[in-house]
């Protein structure tokens, strides 16, 4: 018996909808120790076979906002991951992630791996692995920290006692983190500022809680920010990944990439709020 006629045994759905979850990713085959996604409708499901479907209307329903390609070097591809796409799926489904977007939007179909994150609330660079080696060699080059990551951010607060340049080593979750915080650009009268900030570690919402801590969240963050903030400046979270530089591990060549303008949401609202650059 398919896959398909399976689940129409088992659920009231028509076949567009069960079509429609099972592209969406709702769909999984358990097959041993081995647990996968499962597309292919009609596949045929052997008794030591078990599915398992996982179905929500309202996750099959939104709609993924639209990464753009910046990079394809065939074994690996760099993206513009943009506010609200998850980087990874759930058992639910992995339409709304980037690596879905890039399998279906890439010239010619490839695999992809996921090698490192972004907050779903968080924009900008992000490198999708296409090869198993290439996943590999990426993900020893985020562990072992061998390359340079940028973000700029709208900070809130009172500029007067926030510093030009800072690093901050405070734990995030209780593991070691470390962020560089410079500030390019201000406006007093709306007490905002730009800054670039880089990290020597990767932790879960590090920046957003080091920002926090500084005592100027980011604007937009609903969750380490404030809310009389957030109140006077509607926007997503303005933390934007802006640069990606490292020493190819596949080819040896340097490699430095930087997001367009057009594409860094915080630079967007630091010239809609007349943030001026600081010539310090």
């Amino acid at each position: 018996m398919s896959a398909l006629t399976l689940l129409q045994s088992r659920t009231s759905l028509n076949n567009a909808e069960l079509k429609s979850a099972i592209a969406k990713g709702a769909l999984w085959l358990e097959k041993g120790k081995s647990v996968q996604r499962l597309r292919r409708v009609k596949k045929l499901i052997n008794t030591n076979e078990t599915l398992h479907f996982y179905y929500n209307e309202d996750v099959l329903s939104q709609a993924p906002p639209e990464a753009k390609l910046i990079d394809d070097q065939q074994s690996y591809s760099v993206w513009y991951k943009p506010y609200g796409m998850l980087s990874q799926g759930s058992k639910w489904s992995d339409h709304c992630t980037i690596t879905r977007w890039a399998q279906l939007h890439l010239p010619n179909e490839r695999a992809c791996f996921l090698v490192h994150r972004l907050d779903r609330a968080t924009s900008g660079l992000i490198i999708i692995a296409h090869t198993k080696n290439a996943a590999r060699a990426f993900s020893k080059l985020f562990e072992q920290h061998e390359l340079t990551k940028s973000y700029h951010a709208v900070l809130a607060g009172n500029i007067d006692k926030l510093p030009f340049e800072v690093s901050v080593s405070e734990p995030v979750n209780d593991k070691h983190a470390v962020s560089h915080f410079k500030q390019l650009a201000t406006n007093i009268a709306q007490t905002l500022s730009l800054y670039e900030v880089t990290i020597e570690t990767g932790r879960k919402h590090q920046i957003r809680q080091h920002a926090k801590w500084l005592g100027s969240p980011i604007v937009g963050d609903r969750l380490y920010g404030e809310d009389s903030i957030n109140q006077n400046y509607p926007v997503n979270l303005q933390l934007c990944a802006v640069r990606l530089a490292f020493g190819c591990p596949l080819s040896g060549q340097p490699k430095d990439y930087r997001l367009p303008k057009a594409l860094d949401l915080s630079i967007q609202t630091a010239e809609q709020n007349a943030i001026t650059s600081n010539s310090n």
